[in-house]
């Protein structure tokens, strides 16, 4: 799980007004690891050990894909671009990295690209990781050696978080904070927050700022203002 660094805020009309950043940095020590991303992670954590050079991680959004992506960029020389940024330009630039992870990949996406990377990849020896929202040998390309290369590659899903890992992360950072919570105020955010990583990280970084901000105890009509935020 990752902890956004919201910036400054300011209060109108008694609303909180966040900046949210448009760089989301990840690190190795926050990744939450539970069954539902065990596979996963082991995976991109055993660099350079991968039983295959090309893997596909596969999630709904918020699941962790993106801060796996950065646990890689960060053990090896990588060039990391999304899916719709893809151009001629990325041969050259993929040519000088040892790896390349490709983000949130679109099924209109080239396809004499997409197999021209995946070639190179091969053929050098480099590592390729794929993201994506569904496996991609769910996905209806056209090109028949392209469709032979996926599935020739590791496909490894995850999923979002339960609500066991939930109410741990929940409550090993409201620990952090210092926050006395009562398990009846955990088991409430449960069953009402989106089950997302993301959306887990934003409510309590803005619970914590607008419990300091407006000076509100803790409790549940807090915790009802700040779920409707995010």
């Amino acid at each position: 799980m990752i902890i956004r660094d919201f910036g400054n805020f300011t209060q109108m009309n008694d609303q909180l007004i966040l900046k949210f950043p448009t760089h989301q940095a990840y690190k190795k020590e926050d990744f939450y690891v539970s069954p539902s991303n065990q596979e996963a992670y082991d995976f991109i954590n055993s660099w350079p050990k991968w039983i295959k050079r090309i893997i596909n991680i596969f999630g709904p959004p918020g699941s962790g894909k993106s801060h796996l992506a950065s646990i890689l960029k960060n053990k090896t020389s990588c060039l990391s671009i999304n899916s719709n940024d893809l151009d001629e330009k990325t041969f050259l630039k993929f040519k000088t990295k040892e790896a390349l992870i490709i983000e949130n990949l679109d099924e209109k996406i080239s396809e004499k690209l997409l197999f021209s990377l995946w070639n190179i990849a091969l053929q050098d020896n480099k590592y390729f990781l794929i993201t994506s929202r569904r496996p991609i040998n769910s996905y209806k390309f056209k090109l028949n050696d392209l469709v032979s290369r996926i599935n020739s590659s590791l496909i490894v899903g995850i999923n979002l978080p339960s609500d066991d890992l939930i109410s741990v992360i929940l409550t090993k950072n409201f620990s952090d904070r210092q926050i006395k919570v009562e398990k009846k105020h955990i088991d409430y955010i449960i069953k009402r927050i989106d089950r997302s990583y993301e959306k887990i990280s934003q409510f309590i970084l803005i619970l914590d700022k607008y419990s300091l901000k407006k000076g509100s105890p803790f409790g549940l009509k807090l915790i009802k203002e700040v779920l409707k935020m995010v």
